[in-house]
């Protein structure tokens, strides 16, 4: 197992094919976005239009990777009714879009026979794993990086039995 964590806009940048992530919680508090989750909850609302108010490097890595030819899937595992988080979440996921990712939300009532991994993650080209973990009340905690191969098929396994069956975008309602 990789004891170093890159960057992710390295992890990213390396990626040739498929960059995956599945999220599993219904809260995070993520510090980096606090403010903007409080400013959301406040009212505050993005016009999709007017992006110099909203991109972020994020956006401008993964539109690099897009058009290097990598796949990016997102898939969210919610419990419903949504929490205030997963709203946020919800109303943010355009800006995710227009850089290019292609985000599901799968309701967890849907996934009570998927076996689900205990961390959120991302996936670079079937290959390697960041696991982020996060505490109970959903401060970031670590990134961990595994490259074992049965490790990564079955993470990956996971993450495609998701994938099929969860709503895209444009058609989950909250």
């Amino acid at each position: 197992m990789p004891q170093t964590v890159p960057p992710f806009a390295e992890l990213l940048a390396a990626c040739q094919r498929s960059a995956v992530h599945l999220e599993t919680r219904d809260v995070y508090g993520v510090v980096e976005e606090d403010e903007d989750f409080a400013a959301w909850r406040a009212g505050r609302r993005y016009d999709l239009d007017d992006r110099a108010t909203w991109w972020s490097p994020f956006h401008g890595t993964v539109r690099d990777a897009v058009a290097r030819g990598v796949v990016m899937r997102r898939a969210r595992v919610v419990s419903e009714p949504v929490s205030d988080y997963i709203r946020y979440e919800h109303s943010c996921t355009p800006q995710n879009v227009s850089a290019g990712e292609d985000v599901r939300w799968l309701p967890r009532r849907l996934a009570s026979d998927v076996l689900l991994p205990g961390n959120d993650l991302w996936i670079f080209d079937d290959r390697l794993i960041r696991f982020s973990l996060f505490s109970g009340d959903g401060r970031f905690v670590a990134d961990v990086m595994e490259d074992a191969a049965d490790v990564v098929k079955r993470h990956a396994e996971a993450f495609e039995a998701v994938w099929e069956r969860a709503i895209p975008h444009a058609d989950y309602r909250i």
